[in-house]
């Protein structure tokens, strides 16, 4: 990347980030009651107080916001004729619209659902879907899951002050190093991960505990469908930095990229299926809330969170820099660490199940 792209890509990102910090202090200081559900009913969240669930709207604006800027630093591009960033905006809007409808309304779980399928059929017909399989179609059927998954992991693991924002930050921050390591600067991916990574940034003052600003459902089925769509493009189908794909190896990237809401979602699905309810009613058993019982405090618990981010998406740069050979004693190795961090939280959900 030479000094000039350097200049413009850092000045985009600071520039995007004070925006953010503006734009959520006058949502926080003008909106009272946008995003409060009914308070009979209210999120299943660990606050119990009633705060602005805006933030998803700055992320979508500047996420729109980015799209544009890029036509203004490389105006040479007809980013109309680009199918998969069609794909893309139209697959982010409608989570927008859902999840603005449900933080609004309270929509129908099934609702949310078919809207959440319909994201994953508008990125697959525009081109964005993991390619693993030889057969399409296995193809096409995983990454509805991949989608699906990935939406409601990130909105199940909204559940406390900070989580999914710095888990993002963090997968972001390191897509956007993987696009820049492998020489791909210059496409329109690399400006919109910019421009949400600062979004992020800038709302993340007003999400950290004690929280001024919740994303609400608008934030986190954006960050859902936006996450899932980037996991596919830089993890899932990127090669590494030697440009060797290997599918095996992919797949342990993408699960390290976002080890910890996999994990969640994982062991919430388990104990509410094993105790007789219902996965997709909310409730405060995640992980993070068992951690505030084991004797963590809020803002510790989200600390805990960022270290074991950081450190699994690190392990996924060592996977694509430095593992020349890929074999047996990798997929062990990775594997363990997979199986050591979910059997380390399912034991503390089992044994610390109640607020001291």
């Amino acid at each position: 990347m030479n000094s000039y792209l350097l200049a413009v890509f850092l000045g985009y990102f600071l520039s995007v980030t004070c925006f953010s910090l503006v734009l959520n202090g006058v949502l926080l200081r003008f909106t009272r009651t946008l995003g409060i559900r009914n308070r009979s009913e209210g999120m299943i969240r660990w606050n119990s107080q009633y705060k602005p669930s805006v933030g998803g709207i700055c992320f979508y604006l500047l996420f729109l916001l980015s799209v544009a800027s890029y036509t203004v630093f490389f105006p040479q591009n007809q980013l109309l004729m680009n199918q998969r960033l069609l794909g893309l905006l139209g697959a982010c809007s409608l989570a927008f619209l859902m999840g603005l409808a449900d933080d609004a309304y309270n929509t129908k779980p099934l609702l949310k659902l078919s809207a959440q399928i319909s994201c994953a059929l508008v990125l697959i017909i525009s081109g964005t879907y993991i390619t693993v399989f030889n057969d399409n179609i296995a193809n096409y059927l995983f990454t509805v899951f991949w989608v699906v998954g990935m939406m409601n992991s990130i909105n199940m693991l909204d559940n406390m002050d900070g989580i999914t924002t710095v888990i993002s930050i963090n997968v972001l921050s390191y897509a956007v190093l993987f696009e820049y390591l492998r020489g791909d600067c210059m496409n329109i991916y690399f400006m919109i991960m910019l421009g949400v990574l600062a979004a992020l940034c800038g709302f993340m003052y007003y999400n950290w505990n004690p929280s001024q600003l919740f994303m609400g459902d608008t934030g986190s089925q954006f960050l859902g469908v936006f996450l899932a769509a980037v996991g596919i493009n830089c993890f899932w189908n990127a090669p590494d930095f030697a440009h060797h794909y290997i599918h095996s190896k992919q797949l342990f990237v993408a699960i390290l990229a976002f080890i910890l809401p996999i994990i969640d979602t994982s062991i919430v699905i388990i104990n509410r299926v094993a105790k007789g309810r219902s996965p997709f009613i909310g409730g405060k058993d995640h992980t993070t809330h068992h951690l505030v019982y084991f004797g963590f405090s809020e803002r510790k618990v989200a600390v805990v969170f960022a270290l074991i981010s950081f450190i699994s998406l690190g392990l996924t740069y060592g996977i694509n820099l430095y593992s020349e050979s890929w074999g047996y004693l990798q997929i062990i190795g990775f594997s363990l660490y997979f199986l050591l961090l979910l059997s380390t939280f399912y034991y503390i959900t089992q044994k610390y199940q109640k607020a001291p």
